[in-house]
């Protein structure tokens, strides 16, 4: 067998791998990071599972920083909370910048905002994400389609006419 057409497959390989990594992780985070705001327990165990998070996965990168910001909620120290709070968004605008058209970025984003306190000033990007979220709604995968379904009934950010043109 030719060098190269190892190195084909061995990269087809290591491609594969990744996505099935990627496939299967990405309910897992999904499903834990609905639990996270339910209770400090959950926001703790949702930090565990995307505390070893490397991947180049811009998604996947997003919900780690969705972790730690989760995590500076439960927070005892006001200084603690702030840098918790300030790494958590800054990995979640890096995912952005790496991929800026991915919805299920942009929703974790917007999520964040909606529901951080306004003294930390992370609000000014919640009609861009609404924008990118409703425009690109009908391309998504079915899952995906579910689970913006699902924020959005809850949201309070959104209008009764929004609501109605992605749950219809």
């Amino acid at each position: 067998m030719s060098i190269k057409l190892f190195n084909l497959k061995l990269s087809f390989t290591i491609l594969m791998s990744f996505i099935l990594v990627v496939c299967q992780e990405l309910p897992n985070a999904r499903k834990a990071y609905i639990d996270a705001s339910k209770s400090q327990k959950n926001a703790e165990a949702f930090y565990d599972l995307m505390a070893n998070y490397n991947y180049q996965n811009e998604v996947l990168l997003a919900y780690k920083g969705a972790s730690i910001a989760l995590k500076a909620k439960y927070a005892k120290q006001i200084k603690l909370k702030k840098s918790l709070f300030i790494e958590g968004v800054t990995i979640i605008e890096k995912s952005i910048k790496i991929e800026p058209n991915n919805i299920e970025t942009h929703l974790i984003r917007l999520s964040i905002q909606e529901n951080s306190p306004k003294i930390l000033n992370y609000k000014s990007n919640i009609d861009e994400d609404k924008k990118i979220i409703l425009t690109n709604f009908d391309k998504q995968n079915q899952s995906l389609k579910i689970f913006i379904k699902d924020y959005i009934q809850q949201s309070t950010i959104f209008s009764e006419k929004e609501k109605k043109s992605i749950i219809n």
